[in-house]
This record gives C-alpha cells, sequence and structure tokens, in this order.
C-alpha cells in the first residue's frame, strides 16, 4: 500500500530548519512543528494537542517553580529535545503511531 499522507518536509535542509525550531525557540515553539504537520495532514491532530498541553504545562510549571534570583535553564530541557527529536523523525515511515 503506498504512503498516501503528505510529506513535511520538501526538501532535506527543511528537515534540519524545522528540527532546530524547538531549540532555537528555546521551547517556546517546541510545539509549532507539530501544529503544521497537523495542519498539512502529516501526524494525526491529538499529537499536537498533547504538544501544545505539555508546552504550556512546562512554561507555565517553570514560571512558577522557579524563584525569581534564581536560574534552570534544564526546566525545558527535555521538552526541547524530546520535540527536536520527533520533528526530525517526522517523514520517517518507520514510525506510525503518530501517522
Amino acid at each position: 500500500m503506498p504512503n498516501t499522507r503528505p510529506p513535511m518536509f520538501n526538501f532535506a535542509a527543511a528537515k534540519v530548519i524545522w528540527a532546530l525550531v524547538p531549540i532555537a525557540t528555546i521551547n517556546i515553539g517546541a510545539a509549532i512543528p507539530f501544529v503544521v504537520a497537523a495542519v498539512k495532514g502529516v501526524i494525526k491532530p491529538w499529537i499536537a494537542v498533547v504538544y501544545v498541553v505539555a508546552e504550556v504545562l512546562i512554561l507555565g510549571i517553570g514560571t512558577v517553580v522557579v524563584r525569581p534570583n534564581e536560574e534552570s535553564p534544564l526546566v525545558g530541557f527535555p521538552l526541547i529535545a524530546t520535540s527536536a527529536t520527533h520533528t526530525a523523525l517526522l517523514d520517517n515511515d518507520n514510525f506510525r503511531i503518530w501517522k
């Protein structure tokens, strides 16, 4: 059965650029690639919703828990790493959970 879903990336450099979005925005844009992928029909919309909720929770918890005089740059690191990795795998046919 041929793959009927549209590709997320039109060229090879696009994969790198999209994978850098969560890293470059320091977690603020972690859900952007998944919202775009859901709109394009590459992934199921619930995956994008999960990333948006996770991003809001992590940013909210990081804002509430971290004291003003202390900095914790690692609060959002797990989401940044997960989002960048999953963005790079969006066009990989070996991963079926989100397709």
